[in-house]
């Protein structure tokens, strides 16, 4: 790696175009091209310079390794946003040595200079590609070393355990029985973290995909006004006469951080029509799918057969109740909601608003994945922690020592590939490519 290498690190097209250099001689085509300071993380203002021409005014600034994000010698030029004076920039320092950089080659030689382990490299693509707030939160909680910490807990434990059995098979003459029970309790707690971990990456794809909240109810209960409430636009058709909705109406939007997939379904009840029939079956297909179904009740109704039988036919999904029409006057309280529900009650009104911003900020508490600790938002990592987990539970059942010990080393290598601390060359190659790349001509971005 001691060639040099340039992309854009933003793309053209608005007011700033960032262009980044790494390598040996970074410092050196920097000082050929540019003349303003050369002083470290010191941001300076000249012109680029190319065969005698002036391509552009621009700020540049150096940065002396390893005190950088490669850790190599950096350098960065800060030009106007035209595509045409990026690609002459480019052109110099094609001219004076620099290559374009590979798809991820910045953040590879991070990984590679032990600036970045691998978990962190990948959350560098996951900051950029970010769709929400949380999920921008889970990305940096990741690139700060909270994933690659609990990881490196679990590891430590499973270690301890290995070095116990380890040592009890070569030297089962000389220990006695005293510290036997030490590697048993070290893989639980390795167990327990690994658990942790996984739980937070079954709720990962709300983060990256966005979940999927259904509203259900019987007809006229307020479905489409409260899509239309939570989206904050007249997406729904909304009149007094039951059955409006036939069909799903889906919007996508986020609600405080969380990227939704919000729908609307028909009421549902008891039938006769066909149109209306295919209507409430593609319901109750969304609502077995759904990762959150709000039950929307009509607080300024009679309880209904229909509403029993929505509680009863959703008991083993994740809901939540909403008391729709809670300005107007009540027949169903949320108290009395709450006893035949057994569910929290969030009371609302979508003409009003009241109600709303508390509805939004349950939908997000029951989605969202704990921001407070390591949560798991990629699919590798939460295969690895999976395998690992099971090799855990096989060492504290194995037979045997011998069993116990190619049990935890199994563990250990899962985990391993989560950091990169056991380099896999493909998995590398393929996780670094996956960076974002920027349209640019002759050239490829960094990370």
């Amino acid at each position: 790696m001691n060639d040099t290498i340039y992309a854009l690190s933003a793309p053209t097209g608005g007011a700033i175009a960032i262009l980044r250099m790494s390598g040996f001689d970074s410092i050196r085509i920097y000082k050929a091209v540019f003349t303003g300071s050369a002083k470290h993380r010191y941001i300076s203002p000249g012109r680029i310079v190319h065969r005698g021409n002036t391509l552009d005014q621009a700020m540049g600034v150096v940065y002396e390794g390893p005190n950088s994000y490669t850790g190599e010698d950096m350098a960065e030029f800060f030009v106007h946003g035209s595509m045409a004076v990026a690609a002459s920039v480019m052109e110099a320092l094609s001219c004076h040595g620099a290559r374009p950089a590979d798809p991820g080659e910045f953040t590879k030689r991070a990984f590679m200079n032990g600036k970045l382990d691998l978990a962190q490299a990948e959350a560098v693509m996951d900051v950029i590609s970010s769709s929400s707030q949380r999920a921008a939160e889970a990305a940096l909680c990741q690139l700060e070393g909270a994933l690659s910490r609990r990881v490196a807990k679990a590891e430590e434990l499973m270690l301890d355990a290995l070095a116990e059995i380890d040592a009890r098979l070569d030297y089962a003459d000389e220990l006695d029985d005293a510290g036997a029970q030490s590697a048993p309790a070290a893989l639980l707690r390795a167990r327990d973290i690994l658990n942790e971990l996984e739980k937070t990456g079954l709720r990962s794809h709300v983060l990256r995909e966005g979940a999927l909240v259904v509203i259900a109810g019987r007809p006229n209960a307020g479905k489409s006004s409260l899509l239309n409430a939570l989206i904050g636009r007249p997406r729904a058709i909304v009149t007094p006469y039951a059955g409006t909705t036939r069909d799903l109406i889906e919007e996508q939007c986020v609600i405080d951080g969380v990227p939704i997939r919000l729908m609307d379904t028909a009421g549902l009840h008891e039938a006769d029509d066909p149109v209306e029939l295919m209507g409430i079956e593609r319901a109750w297909n969304a609502i077995k799918g759904a990762d959150l179904i709000l039950l929307a009740f009509d607080g300024a109704q009679a309880w209904s057969g229909a509403d029993d039988a929505l509680v009863q036919r959703t008991s083993d999904l994740a809901r939540l109740a909403v008391l729709c029409k809670s300005d107007l006057p009540q027949l169903i309280g949320a108290d009395d909601l709450a006893r035949r529900t057994g569910l929290n009650v969030c009371p609302v009104s979508a003409d009003s608003g009241a109600g709303l911003s508390g509805l939004r900020a349950m939908i997000a508490e029951l989605l969202a994945p704990d921001m407070e600790s390591a949560c798991i938002t990629n699919q590798r990592h939460i295969q690895a922690v999976s395998a690992a987990g099971r090799s855990v539970e096989s060492a504290l059942d194995a037979p045997d020592a011998e069993c116990a010990a190619t049990d935890i080393r199994l563990a250990l290598h899962e985990l391993r590939s989560i950091t990169g601390s056991e380099p896999d060359a493909a998995v590398i190659d393929t996780v670094l490519r996956g960076q974002m790349t920027f349209p640019q001509k002759n050239a490829s971005s960094p990370d």
